[in-house]
């Protein structure tokens, strides 16, 4: 069960990610996905390689893709989904100066909660808040650079059939914590992205809200394979694990500049 979960969330994503961008350009063992609006955001300008194991990569190549095809750009971003092809990149690109970090795929296997007092938002809701938490994540970053980051959200509606942006808000009307859900209720698939917590809120249960109220429009909108991407070297997928998540697999991005 697992293997066809597994490829049904590699699917998912790098479909998502074809519909997402404003152009692609298709690789050997996957494709380029570009959106020059924003020429910052190296999830929105990366290279995805999707293909498995059947000869269409080859991990000494997969430098002088990236370097074709991002060659415009500042940054090298490459996304491997499949395991075996990543672990076989892994150091031929570590050689050629990428660092690589590696997500855990994780299935949501416990029962579907009830929705938590969390409903979906507009980025208007969230500009404020998420903008705030990028300049804690990247303090260097100047103002065009987060406002890429914060505004590259818009497109993501693109991507699937159902996007929405749920939050959860304080008293005073403040969103404290919020995620993105992607579902496709023609192939039953859900994907939970970008749970995040403004720092003032951490602990006080808004991130729970989220996830379960995004857990439950996911199932309600037929999607019964529902998953989120974690980091490996992280502790939040320990805190997933407990609300009922299981690791199926492993995806992997390498970067550079």
């Amino acid at each position: 069960m697992s293997n066809s979960e597994l490829r049904r969330a590699n699917s998912f994503m790098a479909a998502f990610a074809r519909r997402a961008a404003a152009r692609t350009v298709d690789v050997p063992g996957g494709f380029a996905a570009y959106d020059d609006a924003f020429a910052h955001s190296r999830a929105d300008n990366q290279v995805v390689i999707d293909a498995a194991v059947d000869g269409a990569v080859h991990a000494e190549s997969l430098t002088a893709i990236a370097d074709e095809a991002l060659g415009h750009l500042p940054h090298r971003l490459i996304s491997v989904l499949d395991d075996t092809v990543a672990t076989a990149c892994a150091e031929p690109l570590s050689r050629a100066g990428y660092t690589h970090s590696t997500y855990l795929v994780m299935l949501h296997t416990g029962p579907v909660p009830a929705a938590g007092p969390a409903q979906e938002v507009d980025l208007d809701a969230l500009r404020v808040p998420l903008a705030r938490r990028w300049r804690g994540f990247l303090p260097e970053a100047d103002d065009e650079v987060v406002r890429q980051l914060v505004e590259r959200r818009e497109a993501r509606r693109r991507g699937a059939e159902i996007v929405r942006f749920i939050g959860a808000r304080t008293q005073e009307g403040e969103v404290a914590s919020w995620a993105d859900l992607y579902a496709d209720p023609a192939t039953g698939t859900a994907q939970i992205e970008n749970l995040i917590t403004s720092e003032a809120h951490l602990r006080r249960g808004y991130a729970d809200a989220v996830l379960a109220t995004a857990l439950r429009q996911a199932a309600d909108s037929a999607c019964g394979t529902r998953f989120l991407l974690a980091d490996a070297a992280d502790w939040p997928h320990q805190w997933y694990e407990r609300r009922g998540f299981t690791v199926i697999g492993r995806s992997h991005c390498f970067e550079r500049g």
